[in-house]
């Protein structure tokens, strides 16, 4: 006989007690059907919920087949949800390194021990960087009420992929970054029309390793993500492509404020291969 499913739920990259992103974590959740875990993925209702559903040890390698579900549809890939999970296993088994494979393929974990908990870092899969068509910018820069004059000539457009496909925007105006409105019903329809399956990422570069960010991500009552590790992990592709890797290649991305949740990622962009995302998740209580 199957045993019930174990649903936890854990904020991942928080920068403050209030902070992060909140996920869902499905534990044993092998027997559920796609309807099954769209149904518990809404009733969480937060931005992602992680099922995981099987465990093996593989030539001495924790290996751990996942999927992702927001309230309204399966996500290729969702960084903070694998980070939240990847904690939850280190505090169950012991840190060290796991594989995750997920619809995207296989994603490296490593888990360590920190004086403030778990501390996770996960390695994308091979990222792609390409341009971004000028008519599909300026109609989603209309989106957000905003204007190509508005963009950072440093920081040319792209669409950038990690495990999702993000469309990268960044603005030149700290004032702008942080005022500009959207409807997220014209939003949403534009994502699904592009195939942007996670976040729409606009960003405002404080120096070239220290960025704000805002994740546009409409879906049932979420408007913004509070953190996202999938577009920390496109961002760092997009610097490797556009050549504004920062001296020691580690950004911090700063995220959350616009939603009250206040999120610290640390992206670390090696030479070639996937970009490493770092930080931490605590369970969520009451």
């Amino acid at each position: 006989m199957s045993t019930s499913p174990e649903v936890l739920r854990y904020a991942a990259f928080a920068a403050t007690a209030e902070g992060g992103n909140p996920a869902g974590i499905v534990l044993g959740a092998g027997d559920l059907s796609d309807a099954d875990m769209l149904r518990i993925a809404a009733e969480v209702g937060y931005p992602e919920t992680a099922f995981l559903l099987s465990s093996a040890t593989v030539d001495g390698v924790r290996r751990h087949r996942i999927r992702y579900w927001s309230p309204a549809a399966e996500v290729p890939f969702c960084g903070h949800a694998t980070v939240a999970t990847a904690v939850v296993l280190a505090e169950r088994e012991g840190p060290g390194a796991m594989l995750f494979d997920t619809p995207v393929g296989e994603v490296a974990i490593m888990a360590e021990s920190a004086e403030d908990g778990i501390r996770v870092s996960f390695t994308s899969v091979e990222p792609t960087v390409r341009e971004l068509d000028p008519q599909v910018l300026e109609r989603t820069l209309a989106l957000l009420s905003l204007q190509a004059g508005d963009l950072d000539p440093d920081y040319p457009a792209r669409e950038s992929f990690a495990g999702n496909w993000h469309p990268v925007l960044v603005l030149r105006d700290p004032e702008i970054f942080h005022q500009f409105r959207f409807a997220p019903g014209p939003v949403a329809e534009r994502m699904r029309a592009q195939g942007w399956t996670g976040t729409i990422t606009v960003l405002h570069a404080r120096s070239d390793r220290d960025f704000l960010a805002r994740n546009i991500f409409p879906v049932a009552r979420i408007t913004e993500d509070p953190a996202t590790g999938s577009a920390a992990a496109a961002t760092g592709a997009y610097l490797r492509a556009i050549g504004r890797v920062p001296q020691d290649r580690v950004a911090r991305i700063h995220q959350g404020a616009h939603v009250g949740r206040p999120s610290l990622l640390t992206v670390t962009i090696p030479e070639s291969g996937g970009i490493v995302v770092s930080g931490g998740a605590k369970p969520i209580t009451g």
